[in-house]
């Protein structure tokens, strides 16, 4: 099956995304534990997506989000003007005092480096996000008023409280009725599921959404961790696929959900400073393979993914193809991957400067 996409003249957006977006608090090339002053960039796993397609693709987008209204909330909102997102569809919660009640999301992040992996330290509870409930949103107006051309969510919002799934369930629904593509991230992180039920909650969440997504994207692990679908022969941390088996598992998710579409990136972290890097798509009966980048260097690996899914939605939205489109994002993803924090600061050009083989030598 293919995607059907609305033409950008009848729409007011080409991106619509769901999701927290929280301050992310970077030590550089330090430690958490041990730093005393800390960079502040915004992040979130859906925001990042559809923040790329503003920024590198230059397609016109907005956010679906909530946030606390503080002045620590004022600062998230700073960052995400910078961002070029329209922000018409958040929603400013009123502020307690203390954040007893309501609080912006803080994501602590190291880099890694070498043999010291990369480590996130998640401060998000109570965030107001985190507590947006169905009916929250007007999705008649976004979808129908507004029109949207793409629509992108994914696991992490969906993870983050009993109600955010709800959250995602209306938001799929009313953009499978407005005819807005739907993509999802599967994007699975043990600790967001943890005190909510664990992997098992995570998977039926995740497969009573998974029927209305066209385009569903994840990592190899989130296949099997997110939606129980084994993939022959991988071993425990994934480090060695066999593509036959995985393109085995893609055929089937496909066969049950209906997917029109799936993606997913192939890392393998030789070290946190050198992975090998590249991403498969199956679309229209037919698997492509992308461009291949081993011993990748990586400044922050954090957001690789988003940006690859960023590049990848701008190869559809632009009608370039399939092939276009998984060349585009793992390139996209491994030029965010060269700079700090969790989002894009590529340009087009220098996407398809990677995209042809390109060389690192200096530009004047």
């Amino acid at each position: 099956m293919s995607l059907s996409i609305k033409s950008s003249d009848e729409c007011r957006w080409d991106i619509a995304s769901l999701g927290e977006v929280m301050l992310r608090l970077d030590p550089g090339e330090g430690r958490i534990h041990t730093s005393r002053s800390f960079h502040v960039w915004e992040g979130g796993g859906e925001y990042n997506v559809a923040r790329g397609l503003r920024r590198c693709f230059r397609m016109r987008g907005a956010v679906v989000t909530a946030i606390c209204d503080n002045p620590v909330g004022r600062l998230l909102e700073d960052c995400m003007l910078q961002g070029g997102l329209d922000l018409d569809y958040v929603q400013w919660k009123k502020f307690d005092g203390i954040g007893r009640d309501c609080r912006v999301g803080l994501n602590f992040t190291e880099r890694g480096y070498g043999v010291r992996a990369a480590v996130g330290c998640s401060d998000r509870g109570l965030s107001a996000a985190s507590q947006m409930k169905p009916g929250d949103v007007d999705w008649d107006a976004l979808f129908g008023r507004d029109g949207v051309r793409w629509f992108h969510t994914g696991g992490i919002f969906a993870g983050l409280s009993e109600t955010t799934s709800e959250v995602v369930l209306e938001a799929v629904k009313a953009a499978r009725k407005y005819g807005t593509v739907v993509s999802y991230d599967l994007n699975y992180r043990p600790s967001l599921w943890k005190s909510i039920g664990g992997q098992e909650r995570a998977r039926e969440v995740n497969r009573a959404i998974a029927p209305y997504v066209d385009v569903m994207i994840g990592n190899e692990e989130d296949f099997q961790a997110s939606l129980g679908l084994e993939i022959e022969g991988a071993t425990e941390d994934f480090a060695h696929i066999d593509q036959n088996a995985y393109q085995r598992m893609i055929r089937k998710a496909v066969q049950e959900f209906g997917f029109k579409a799936a993606a997913t990136t192939l890392r393998v972290a030789r070290t946190a400073t050198f992975n090998d890097w590249a991403a498969m798509l199956y679309y229209e009966d037919a698997f492509y393979d992308s461009i291949s980048l081993p011993d990748l260097e990586i400044m922050d690996r954090v957001g690789g993914g988003d940006s690859f899914a960023s590049g990848l939605i701008y190869g559809f939205l632009s009608g370039k193809g399939p092939q276009y489109a998984v060349n585009c994002g793992c390139a996209h993803g491994a030029l965010a991957m060269t700079t700090p924090g969790d989002t894009s600061t590529a340009s087009l050009a220098e996407v398809e400067k990677v995209m042809k083989g390109g060389t690192a030598r200096v530009d004047r």
